[in-house]
């Protein structure tokens, strides 16, 4: 059963939205990472396609962080010798530091993101730096990357509240954001990595950063609260949203991190009120119940179960 065969309902739009809205598909490398199962690159390499097809422009593909770390990504290498890029979509990957850097120039990369903290204890455990010394390891990766004529990303996680901490201030997390953007990063990933936000906190973060642009956010759905979340965004202004088909993904270092944001159930929300994405989401429930199938559990998004019915 596809979302044509159901019926959306009236297309009708709320409030102050943008016309259109890029999604920024982690499932690929977000999703999987936390797969207990290693995941074989062929099938790595046609879920891209089949994310591709479906419309999406932006893959992130992968990350060359340490195997040891994420061994389901280990193959990092080998899954962007074999990947034929579509025109038109581009494929980020993750680098933790300049071995991560080097090994994505050897492949060619165009556009690479960084992962920073914005409290003590999470940079400690995933990064093993202090709050302030994780830069130390940002600037000659981020320096070398634009020189090199990389775009450049940064992730900001545990923006919103971090298992050993409790609350973030809202001040830290856009002190981290500046130096980030400083440094020359072209956007922000503000992450809810515990998916403990709700809707006034995001839009108090948000206002925090009133002044900067482009911004983009990445919930967690451990309560629930990602798609309210997604939508106070957008009436704060922000135009790019992180997601993850099928809502597959969590974090290696952050238990209490479950599934990102669902791709499906973003677009179904985001068709709704009218706002573009390009995506085809018939194909999109398709691809992501293949993978489901690959995995071998049912998937979190509830768009994928209602529509694959």
């Amino acid at each position: 059963m596809g979302a044509r065969e159901v019926g959306l309902p009236d297309v009708v739009g709320s409030g102050a939205l943008p016309s259109r809205v890029t999604i920024w598909e982690v499932g690929a490398r977000d999703g999987l990472q936390n797969e207990s199962v290693v995941v074989p690159v062929a099938v790595k390499l046609e879920f891209l396609d089949r994310l591709a097809a479906a419309g999406l422009s932006v893959l992130e593909a992968t990350s060359f962080v340490h195997p040891k770390w994420v061994p389901q990504l280990a193959d990092a290498a080998e899954l962007l010798a074999g990947l034929t890029q579509r025109p038109g979509v581009v494929y980020p990957v993750l680098v933790p530091n300049e071995r991560g850097l080097d090994r994505a120039l050897e492949a060619g990369v165009t556009h690479i993101a960084i992962f920073a903290s914005a409290t003590e204890t999470f940079a400690s455990r995933n990064l093993n730096r202090t709050l302030d010394s994780q830069f130390e390891m940002f600037e000659p990766t981020v320096s070398r990357a634009l020189a090199a004529g990389l775009d450049v990303r940064g992730y900001v996680s545990m923006c919103f509240g971090d298992p050993w901490e409790g609350p973030v201030a809202r001040s830290q997390v856009v002190a981290v954001g500046e130096r980030l953007l400083e440094m020359g990063c072209s956007q922000l990933s503000l992450g809810d990595t515990i998916g403990v936000a709700t809707p006034g906190q995001v839009e108090s973060l948000l206002e925090g950063f009133r002044d900067v642009s482009p911004l983009a956010v990445h919930f967690h759905d451990t309560y629930g609260q990602a798609l309210s979340n997604t939508l106070a965004a957008l009436r704060c202004g922000v135009t790019t949203v992180d997601s993850s088909a099928g809502g597959l993904g969590g974090c290696p270092y952050a238990e209490s991190a479950t599934g990102n944001l669902a791709t499906e159930d973003l677009v179904w929300m985001l068709d709704g009120l009218g706002v573009e994405t390009g995506v085809d989401l018939d194909k999109l429930v398709e691809t992501s119940a293949w993978m489901a199938e690959q995995l071998g559990r049912p998937s979190p998004s509830r768009v994928v179960r209602a529509l694959s019915k």
